[in-house]
């Protein structure tokens, strides 16, 4: 009598299994979309260049170390997803729609049995109507038939006929019993069969159908939260990677490369020296007047007069083109011997890059070796391959090995040229300290102080030669802080070298005569033209040994 109860309960059940399957769904769409944006968020925040190029800091490589494990997170929040909709999502699906159709057919028999007993029970109640119907017509017939025999005017025809209408209702009386009974029988008996047969075992059929239903959801839950404790190790261990990452950040480390990285080679700036510009004026007074001038400068005006004066604006500019290191730094552009470059970070470079070319230099040597063999195969082995058909490789390769030996010597010749000029600042550092209080007076282009001008003396080698201007430079190291700035000047113009000149002394450039030089910067006034060669080397030569012709428009070289 509950089978409509039950229908309703069944049909629950089977809703609240598909409400379960739409909340693991809309869960595994969330992880999806959190590990979409993990995913994009490291992207975003991954470097963009290679990784020879990103910074060696470790608070930096930490952080890339953090990006890939939080990839790696990423990564399992979609093994959860996929965990999820495979083995939660996808199998409460298709577990429902088999119950779905085990429910219809088991509703589908209960409906039949009911319908089949309703049959039976409309069958007994019909005979039974037509007994009753049947009894009440035979009494009439009963009532009839004994009124016309009492009745003495009633004639014997009529009585006869209503004797034979009494006996053929009561027969017929008698048959619709027999029947009602029958159906009666048959009814009870299929009412026995349904409510302790059919029902019960379609009833059973529903029971154990919700009973695995639960279970299937129990199954679900716990494969639910197993899809979660499955990553829980791996993602310990990504968090353990971002716990290990911070822990290996070394601000020592960061700053020895940041020290490392920068690290120039150039000295600091000297001192600027005192410029006396009240020399033209007349004095007045005695002798023993007191004067501002410095002891070096009086000896600079007694040894080559005031035409020998280094150019105030000469000296400046120079000054302030060496204190470019505690300012912005030009932008320079960039040289195949990185003389661009200031020293250390140019030594850096140029090792880098011997280093690289013997890697390559080492794999033609292989490929040089390997080809040998393989030709020396073919000379024992004709069948094998022709010899001759390898020696154009063999060739082509010996040719690049010849090329990378003239670039690994040609970058050889400029490291040594870079660490030789490390060394010599060095020893000059150390001298300028052990002399430090040396009297201010003429001094040579390598440094050396005199105040006899009769020991600056230069012969040309093939002609003679008009006089060389005195040296125009007041710090012995100038020329050096010149040259190490690593931002080379622009051509302004070019010169052909009228005589020769050796250029013995530092700082200065050796000249052939007939030679053409690119004009760097002008004669300040002092008798001294800063040029450069085609080789890039760069000096001073004298302005009277050569013949200037100055560009308009010159691009640096």
């Amino acid at each position: 009598d509950q089978f409509e109860n039950l229908d309703k309960h069944t049909q629950w059940g089977i809703d609240f299994l598909e409400r379960y399957a739409k909340f693991v769904k809309e869960r595994l769409e969330i992880e999806h979309n959190y590990a979409k944006q993990l995913r994009n968020l490291v992207k975003k925040y991954c470097p963009k260049r290679s990784k020879d190029e990103e910074p060696r800091f470790t608070s930096c490589v930490s952080f890339y170390s953090i990006l890939n494990e939080l990839n790696d997170y990423a990564g399992q929040r979609e093994v959860v997803a996929e965990e999820m909709g495979h083995k939660v999502y996808g199998e409460l699906m298709r577990y429902s729609q088999d119950l779905k159709a085990e429910r219809k057919h088991h509703l589908q028999d209960g409906r039949k049995a009911q319908q089949y007993l309703e049959q039976c029970w409309k069958q007994m109640d019909s005979s039974k109507k037509k007994f009753e119907r049947e009894c009440r017509e035979a009494e009439k017939s009963q009532v009839s038939y004994e009124r016309l025999d009492n009745d003495i005017n009633a004639t014997k025809s009529e009585v006869e006929k209503a004797k034979a209408q009494y006996y053929l209702r009561t027969h017929t009386a008698d048959d619709s019993k027999n029947e009602y009974a029958a159906q009666l029988q048959n009814f009870n008996a299929e009412q026995w069969k349904h409510f302790n047969n059919a029902i019960p075992h379609i009833f059973k059929n529903l029971q154990d159908m919700d009973e695995r239903r639960t279970v299937k959801l129990g199954e679900t839950y716990r494969s639910f939260a197993e899809a979660e404790q499955k990553v829980i190790p791996i993602i310990s261990k990504c968090l353990e990677g971002m716990v290990s990452a911070a822990k290996a950040v070394d601000k020592q480390r960061d700053s020895a490369i940041v020290v490392e990285s920068f690290k120039s080679g150039f000295e600091p700036p000297g001192d600027i020296h005192f410029e006396d510009f009240s020399q033209n004026l007349s004095r007045t007074g005695s002798d023993g007047t007191i004067s501002n001038t410095p002891k070096g400068d009086r000896d600079r005006e007694r040894d080559g007069g005031p035409g020998q004066r280094p150019d105030p604006k000469h000296s400046m500019g120079k000054a302030k083109n060496k204190l470019w290191l505690f300012g912005k730094k030009p932008k320079a552009p960039s040289l195949e011997d990185f003389s661009h470059l200031p020293p250390e970070q140019r030594r850096k470079r140029l090792q880098q890059r011997i280093d690289e070319l013997s890697k390559e230099l080492q794999k033609e040597v292989d490929q040089r070796d390997a080809l040998n063999k393989m030709k020396d195969v073919y000379e024992k082995n004709p069948q094998m391959g022709d010899p001759s058909s390898l020696q154009p490789k063999i060739s082509e390769t010996i040719c690049n090995m010849e090329k990378l030996r003239s670039e690994i010597h040609k970058n050889e010749t400029w490291l040594s040229e870079v660490e030789g000029k490390q060394s010599s600042r060095g020893d000059r550092r150390h001298s300028a300290d052990n002399h430090h209080n040396t009297p201010q007076g003429r001094e040579s282009p390598e440094g050396s102080y005199t105040d006899d001008t009769s020991q600056e003396h230069h012969t040309p080698h093939h002609r003679s030669s008009p006089p060389q201007p005195g040296y125009p430079n007041a710090d012995p190291h100038e020329f050096d802080d010149e040259f190490d700035d690593d931002d080379p000047l622009p051509v302004i113009g070019h010169c052909k070298a009228l005589y020769a000149f050796d250029g013995k002394n530092e700082g200065t450039l050796v000249m052939a005569e007939n030679e053409v030089l690119y004009i760097i910067e002008e004669d300040k006034g002092d008798g001294w033209t800063r040029a450069r060669k085609q080789s890039g080397q760069e000096g001073y030569v004298p302005t009277s040994y050569v013949e200037i012709t100055m560009e308009k428009n010159s691009k640096g070289s």
